[in-house]
């Protein structure tokens, strides 16, 4: 059961989530941030680490502050979000996955140097697998289909295309920073200056 809205343009926007140990470990949608904090599941947490079950946080002032309109009345938008029963850790590495890879090369062929859309961009080995190349942050790059295609099985030095730049694993701040856009909202910037972030998703499987 969720908060029926009235009007809801603060709904696209996002929220951070923290574990009952104040460590931020994901971000959701706000529309999901005040389901569960309606259910009881999470409480809203103020720029004094104060924390709020939904209907003590519906009698929070809204000025200087976005709001959004639900049945009832205004209530400010919950950008910080503790899940009351969530005691796990964050992990403090990037995952290795197809999101990721996509992201810290930015969308960007790695030997042509142009941008695509994701569904126009493939993954290679920039060794072949078929030659000892293995499945990891240094060896899988960005690759636009005709340049994967021109590319083919062989090695580098067997062909006219060079690497836009060296891949590497990319460092945990910078690039969550980065997926988060910047510091995101000033709510979050208390939480996130202390420690890592978590960002969660499906780990490719490695050599």
């Amino acid at each position: 059961m969720s908060p029926a809205v009235a009007c809801a343009p603060g709904l696209t926007g996002k929220s951070l989530v923290l574990n009952k140990a104040f460590l931020p470990i994901h971000v959701t949608s706000v529309r999901r941030a005040l389901s569960l904090v309606y259910r009881g599941v999470a409480r809203a947490v103020d720029q004094e680490y104060r924390t709020f079950d939904f209907c003590s946080w519906s009698e929070v002032s809204t000025i200087g502050f976005e709001s959004i309109g639900l049945v009832g009345g205004v209530v400010r938008i919950p950008r910080v979000i503790l899940l009351i029963s969530f005691d796990r850790m964050p992990r403090r590495r990037v995952r290795f996955s197809r999101h990721n890879i996509f992201a810290r090369d930015a969308n960007t062929c790695q030997y042509c140097g142009g941008r695509f859309v994701r569904s126009d961009l493939n993954l290679d080995h920039v060794v072949p697998r078929w030659r000892g190349g293995r499945t990891s942050w240094e060896n899988v790059v960005c690759s636009c289909i005709d340049c994967n295609r021109r590319k083919g099985g062989r090695a580098l030095a067997e062909t006219a295309m060079r690497l836009v730049r060296t891949p590497q694993r990319p460092e945990w701040t910078p690039f969550v920073m980065k997926q988060m856009g910047g510091l995101g909202y000033r709510e979050w910037r208390p939480f996130l200056s202390a420690v890592d972030t978590a960002y969660w998703n499906v780990e490719l499987d490695t050599d």
